[in-house]
């Protein structure tokens, strides 16, 4: 019997997915959760009917050659869900698969919630009116997302980051190395390619570009690059000049941003743990030339990380498609170390952030599903 139904889309909406589960749980010890999930989710306690990494595909042109598998997995899931009928159905992120699954559920008297709203302020704002017919009720982590909702009639709590709830307010660099068993004085960045294959086939090798000619700037340091998947560790592994000292760990990302000194990260969740650990940062990114043309076409903001969209401004610098070469990524890595000015600017820029996004979501998601789960809405 399945009492909520879920589906998580990749390794963020999996980690995020892991906090909104356990705080039902805390709440509901014995309710029954499956869907599609991942490692975390599954930790916490969700029967896995597909794994999420399945719906791991981003981009305009990338999604086409994998588009009949995952129509396949959107019917079989939503086939199940109608028959067993949950008594909510929570969608985390994947806002593409999700929603074509949220409006059928919706549509047949299931309750949906959607917890991680898409950047529907950044591009592509003509989803609202999908949201509307797809969605119950949103479950938003920024607080200038709720008033968006509010104005097109959409059922919305704002519940803050989960990330900004366990990530200490105050990180400790020096723990963090000697976990790593790396010296507390040596120069240190670390290298985010992104938890997709897709991603870090593109980004790897101008981060390694860059990397050699830190390295070349300023010899002592060194270098960490959690690798997301066996899979992913495994094709970085192959990729990694020899010469270079890189430290190639099996996961790890928030002990990676919580001991290095500077960070060169792929958009998106890795941008804001950065911010939250208060670390000067790089943000790049490359999608394929048309996949990136569509984009620009719906964008509406100058800025694509979260901790410039959250700012308002650009507290830190963004080297996207062309402009992202190794040259330019080790130039503006290079120039965080020689400007403590800059770096504490910014330092107190994502503080403020911090105590933003800080509203104990745990609970905020629970009392915001409980009513669904119980019938009282």
């Amino acid at each position: 019997m399945i009492e909520l139904g879920l589906v998580a889309g990749e390794a963020s909406g999996d980690l995020l997915g892991a906090h909104l589960v356990m705080a039902l749980k805390a709440r509901v010890p014995d309710l029954a959760v499956s869907g599609i999930a991942g490692p975390r989710l599954v930790e916490a306690g969700v029967s896995a009917i597909y794994p999420s990494q399945k719906l791991a595909v981003n981009g305009y042109i990338e999604v086409l050659a994998h588009l009949p598998e995952l129509l396949w997995i959107r019917s079989q899931i939503a086939r199940r869900f109608l028959r067993e009928r949950p008594r909510a159905f929570i969608g985390i992120d994947a806002p593409d698969f999700n929603f074509g699954l949220e409006e059928k559920l919706k549509r047949a008297g299931i309750p949906t919630l959607h917890f991680v709203s898409p950047s529907i302020w950044a591009w592509r704002g003509e989803r609202i009116h999908r949201i509307k017919r797809a969605v119950s009720h949103m479950l938003v982590v920024f607080p200038f997302e709720a008033e968006i909702y509010q104005q097109a009639g959409v059922p919305v709590t704002y519940v803050g980051h989960p990330l900004a709830d366990v990530i200490p307010l105050e990180p400790d660099p020096a723990a963090a190395r000697r976990a790593l068993g790396l010296s507390a004085s040596e120069p240190l960045v670390a290298l985010l390619p992104g938890s997709r294959m897709g991603e870090v086939k593109r980004l790897l090798a101008p981060m390694l570009g860059a990397a050699r000619r830190i390295a070349q700037a300023r010899p002592a340091t060194h270098f960490l690059l959690p690798a997301a998947s066996a899979a992913v560790r495994e094709f970085i592994r192959t990729h990694v000049p020899q010469d270079l000292a890189l430290h190639l760990l099996d996961g790890q990302s928030h002990v990676a941003l919580e001991a290095c000194d500077v960070a060169l990260l792929a958009s998106g969740t890795a941008a804001l743990e950065a911010a939250l650990y208060k670390k000067p940062m790089v943000i790049t990114y490359r999608v394929p030339r048309l996949t990136a043309t569509l984009v620009r076409r719906k964008t509406y903001l100058p800025y694509a990380g979260l901790p410039n969209i959250l700012a308002g401004r650009f507290v830190v610098p963004e080297l996207l498609q062309e402009e992202a070469t190794p040259e330019a990524l080790a130039r503006a890595v290079l120039a965080w170390f020689d400007d403590s000015a800059r770096q504490q600017e910014a330092t107190e820029e994502f503080r403020r952030q911090h105590l933003q996004l800080r509203q104990g979501a745990a609970g905020r998601i629970a009392d915001a599903v409980l009513p669904y789960l119980a019938g009282h809405t």
